[in-house]
């Protein structure tokens, strides 16, 4: 599955998602279809009792309700137990380092790597 517009892109391979871009979508209802496909992978990373990697390497920027996004997905894989969840990100775009820490804060067993 595949989200493209001009601005960014999102796809997944097996269990990790990569995102690419800049997402600046104007409410969590426009992330609604990103969601689905974090949603679908993370269902069946659950059947296998897998992980979810999600690749930000490519996202240049992302908005307060893309970052929510993400702290919702992280909460979720943590309430379901079972499933692992790894994210990594780049020290070149800084939000990243200032972002993704936060996202340990609400699953502290999160694998959270900067390069």
């Amino acid at each position: 599955m595949e989200i493209k517009t001009n601005d960014y892109r999102v796809w997944a391979d097996g269990n990790t998602i990569y995102y690419e871009g800049t997402m600046r979508l104007s409410s969590p209802e426009d992330y609604a279809p990103i969601q689905a496909l974090m949603k679908q992978v993370l269902e069946a990373a659950e059947a296998n009792a897998g992980r979810v990697d999600l690749d930000l390497m490519g996202l240049e920027f992302l908005n307060s309700s893309g970052i929510n996004l993400f702290a919702k997905f992280t909460i979720e894989v943590r309430n379901r137990g079972g499933v692992g969840l790894g994210v990594r990100g780049t020290a070149r775009i800084p939000w990243h380092a200032k972002s993704l820490p936060n996202l340990k804060k609400l699953f502290p067993a999160l694998d959270l790597q900067i390069l």
